[in-house]
């Protein structure tokens, strides 16, 4: 793996912003899959309003690693908050835009996306591999929808299952562990103090680190990159960029 840390949220979306122009330059086609959080939405501001000239908007396909169980139009919707903070702000083909549909009934919606999957990635392995997954990581470790109650369903035979959030019971439509790792490249977007414990209990893998979903992330291209802000890194022993 690979660990980039920068000064601020800011300077991580900037870096970022430029990582993604690199890797999709050049490409008919490029798939990703899209977190959700309070991160990924200062890297959509940046990339959009900075270097959404910079991007060939109409090779990019978007897809979505998780989904609230919630209308697409409800202020808990990943798809709205990426609405706000991307696609609205630059020119992508609206074909281009696969969301997965919060208000269906959650099973029948990730077997639906599972298909989706299937249907519209190429096949690596035997499965549909992304170009890039993008990821984030909570406070207790989890990642996309895969929450540590539930880490048997990283392992899951499906492309996308029904997570449960351990609080608030709400439902959410995930992708899995075989999809996460069979991407090209895997990057986590990681910002905030908060995250510095679990950071550092996953990257210097300390013991119980396996009971995180996110120290599960293990592309076979080996391919991972962790973009870091001072604050989630605060406990690692590595220089700052």
């Amino acid at each position: 793996m690979e660990v980039k840390v920068y000064q601020n949220k800011v300077k991580v979306a900037k870096e970022f912003s430029k990582f993604l122009i690199e890797k999709s330059s050049n490409k008919k086609v490029f798939h990703i899959a899209l977190s959700g959080g309070s991160t990924p939405k200062i890297v959509f501001d940046v990339l959009a309003e900075e270097f959404s000239n910079d991007v060939d908007w109409s090779a990019i396909h978007l897809y979505w690693g998780d989904e609230r169980c919630v209308a697409p139009d409800d202020e808990e919707s990943n798809y709205r908050m990426t609405v706000e903070h991307l696609i609205s702000k630059v020119d992508i083909p609206e074909e281009n835009i696969h969301r997965i549909k919060g208000e269906n009934d959650p099973k029948l919606e990730a077997k639906r996306y599972d298909d989706l999957l299937e249907k519209e990635l190429p096949k690596e392995l035997g499965l549909p591999q992304f170009d890039l997954v993008l990821l984030g990581m909570g406070d207790d470790g989890h990642t996309a929808s895969i929450f540590p109650h539930e880490i048997n369903l990283w392992i899951s035979p499906d492309n996308c299952e029904v997570a449960i959030h351990p609080e608030s019971g709400q439902r959410r439509v995930s992708i899995t562990g075989r999809i996460i790792n069979n991407a090209k490249t895997v990057v986590f977007l990681v910002t905030g103090d908060s995250k510095a414990e679990k950071v550092r209990i996953i990257i210097d893998r300390e013991e119980g680190y396996l009971k995180y979903p996110a120290s599960h992330v293990s592309p076979k291209t080996k391919d991972l990159i962790w973009f870091l802000d001072a604050a989630a890194a605060e406990q690692l022993t590595i220089d700052q960029s």
